[in-house]
């Protein structure tokens, strides 16, 4: 697994999910030993549910051991003045249209997201959009391509 790239916050939410769902598991081994209690497992469907339901619990703790073990943190300190970077915030204005558009480089956790009532879209860092403005530094001009295009973007402030 290549490693991933977090802020701290990220970083946080991924250890947080990981202390919730090893909290699950009691719970889910005590919904088993409950079912197992009500006789014939082949016909049991709440044994088997509750059986499947570890089974993907465990899946996916082990996938974010995985991920928290290739994660590496960021610290912004480490990052250079004026270059944009996993966490950046960045303002950049379409060169076509003159249209600016604010970003925020997010690491896989954030995956790319829209609130409706905030002006700034989380865009991952692996995405074409995000791959593009890593690095890139105040006034560079980047190019992306989108599903509807190639799109340039100059880079007006980073945030």
């Amino acid at each position: 697994m290549e490693v991933q790239l977090l802020t701290k916050e990220e970083k946080a939410k991924l250890d947080q999910q990981l202390k919730d769902m090893i909290g699950m598991r009691p719970q889910i081994a005590a919904r088993i030993a409950e079912a197992r209690e009500k006789g014939d497992l082949r016909e049991n469907a709440d044994y088997h549910a509750a059986r499947e339901e570890m089974s993907l619990l465990e899946a996916r703790i082990k996938d974010l051991e995985l991920r928290l073990r290739a994660a590496s943190v960021v610290d912004p300190a480490d990052i250079p003045e004026g270059m944009v970077f996993l966490g950046s915030t960045v303002e950049v204005r379409d060169v076509k249209t003159g249209q600016k558009e604010t970003f925020h480089l997010v690491g896989e956790v954030g995956k790319s997201a829209f609130d409706a009532d905030s002006d700034i879209m989380d865009v991952s860092a692996r995405s074409p959009l995000g791959e593009a403005l890593m690095r890139a530094r105040v006034g560079q001009i980047v190019r992306v391509s989108l599903p509807r295009g190639e799109r340039r973007y100059e880079i007006v402030k980073i945030i």
